[in-house]
C-alpha cells in the first residue's frame, strides 16, 4: 500500500506562482514514477506532468509547457510541481499519482495506468 498526500494549493492571482508538494509513503517499488493530474470545474481529470525515478525523463501537457516544472527529491520521498505564470484556466483540484515504473508517453499520460492517488489539493487562480 502506498499513501500520497498533497499540499501547497491555495488562491493566487493570475500571473502568480505556487509550488505543490506530494509526500509519498508506504511500500513503494524501487524505481517508481510519479505524475500530477488536475481536474477543473465540470471537466474530466487530465494529465499535467510526469517524472521518472531519477528525474531524467519527464512528460508534460502542452497547456503547461514552459510554465510548470515537475521535480522530485527521493531522499525526502517528495514530488513537487512548480507552477509559474498561472492562468484562471489552471484552476482545479491537483492530484499526484504513483506508478510502479516509468513507461512510454501514451501510458504515463493515462490516468488508468496509475496505481495510487492522493486526495487532491485545490488551486484557484483569480483573474
Amino acid at each position: 500500500q502506498v499513501q500520497l498526500v498533497e499540499s501547497g494549493g491555495g488562491l493566487v492571482q493570475a500571473g502568480g506562482s505556487l509550488r505543490l508538494s506530494c509526500a509519498v509513503s508506504g511500500r513503494t517499488f524501487s524505481n517508481y514514477a510519479m505524475a500530477w493530474f488536475r481536474q477543473g470545474p465540470g471537466k474530466e481529470r487530465e494529465f499535467v506532468e510526469a517524472i521518472s525515478w531519477g528525474g531524467g525523463s519527464t512528460y508534460y501537457a502542452d497547456s503547461v509547457k514552459g510554465r510548470f516544472t515537475i521535480s522530485r527529491d527521493n531522499a525526502k520521498n517528495t514530488v513537487y510541481l512548480q507552477m509559474n505564470s498561472l492562468k484562471p484556466e489552471d484552476t482545479g483540484v491537483y492530484y499526484c499519482a504513483y506508478r510502479s515504473s516509468w513507461s512510454l508517453k501514451g501510458v504515463m499520460t493515462s490516468l488508468v495506468e496509475y496505481d495510487y492517488w492522493g486526495q487532491g489539493t485545490q488551486v484557484t487562480v483569480s483573474s
